[in-house]
């Protein structure tokens, strides 16, 4: 509980760190990358985890629509990224994950007021329930009529690195059936449950022919990183407060040429996690690391690469690490890793 209250404390603290450090990291541009921001439940105060309070989410929508902020569909962004074409400083994307019903009734109108594009991740099961939980397809056809995208979230929205490679392949391939049969056309970006994802999980993806992929890690996309495990900074009720909201969507990239362990799901328990920061980052001796776990020890072993040691094996479930770097008064560079930890569900 300590870690977690600890890790709390960096990414609330990240601003106050970028200010004072202001003077040397210099100016920065973002027209090679963006920021994807995640919702899941709007104004369901029993999720909280996963929920954002109305007043907040309507706080966040203000402060994208203030005019500081390009918020543009999220496969123009992806379109944009894979072709090397520059993007607008400040350019964000909105995405929500797993369609349940407040989508539609608290999120959805707010955003068609504010004229605010945004992706829906769909699982498919979740829609076959014919819950009052959950969205209807009558419901997503109508989003997708008015120009929102569909993504695949899978059917059961399972934790996918505990599957076998058949299975995943089979989670997504039904999924992708359900949608041409619904909607009449089948999804090009896909997000993994929870978050959680593995080399054999995003292989198959990009074998598939997604044109990019999603988790659940914080951070700024990036020409250069991974697109079928592109970053999203995920916001609720504990994590959506306004001056947080406003470091995330103005977030930079931060490039990385090498990062171990690659693999979202660890296979050496305790892992070493090092990695080495791209030329073109400025200052990166200002680079800070902070792990969600207990025991975690980040030292420089040169100028760009950087090592990180755990006192004791991690708990089975999901342990991020955050990586930041001061790049201006008020933005920073942000690289995370999630990494799915086997030995039981989360």
């Amino acid at each position: 509980m300590r870690a977690r209250i600890a890790f709390s404390r960096h990414v609330l603290g990240i601003a106050l760190f970028a200010s004072v450090l202001a003077a040397e990291a210099g100016p920065s541009a973002a027209a090679d990358g963006a920021s994807v921001i995640m919702y899941h439940r709007f104004g369901e105060s029993r999720y909280p985890a996963t929920n954002v309070r109305l007043d907040q989410f309507e706080g966040h929508l203000a402060e994208l629509s203030s005019g500081r902020y390009r918020v543009l569909p999220l496969p123009e962004i992806v379109e944009a990224l894979q072709s090397g074409r520059p993007l607008p400083d400040r350019t964000v994307a909105i995405t929500i994950d797993d369609a349940v019903r407040s989508v539609y009734t608290e999120g959805w109108p707010r955003l068609r007021q504010a004229n605010l594009p945004f992706t829906l991740f769909v699982a498919t099961k979740d829609l076959e329930q014919k819950s009052d939980a959950y969205m209807t397809w009558d419901q997503v056809r109508e989003l997708a009529r008015a120009g929102v995208t569909i993504g695949n979230h899978t059917v059961s929205h399972p934790h996918l690195p505990a599957l076998s490679a058949e299975r995943i392949r089979r989670e997504i391939l039904e999924a992708q059936a359900r949608f041409v049969a619904e909607l009449g056309q089948a999804p090009t970006l896909f997000a993994y449950p929870y978050g959680e994802a593995s080399t054999v999980a995003v292989g198959i993806v990009r074998e598939l022919g997604f044109k990019a992929a999603f988790g659940q890690h914080s951070g700024a996309l990036h020409m250069t990183s991974d697109h079928f495990y592109w970053p999203r900074f995920a916001l609720n009720e504990n994590y959506g407060a306004q001056e947080r909201v406003r470091m995330v969507i103005n977030a930079l990239p931060l490039p990385i040429e090498t990062v171990s362990p690659s693999d979202p799901t660890l296979t050496q328990n305790p892992p070493v996690f090092a990695l080495t920061v791209a030329p073109s980052v400025p200052n990166p001796r200002n680079l800070r690391c902070y792990a969600s776990e207990s025991g975690f020890t980040f030292v420089a072993l040169e100028e760009r690469r950087f090592e990180g040691r755990f006192a004791a094996p991690l708990p089975a479930g999901r342990a991020r690490i955050n990586c930041t770097v001061p790049a201006g008064s008020d933005r920073f560079r942000w690289f995370s890793m999630q990494y799915y930890v086997p030995g039981g569900r989360p």
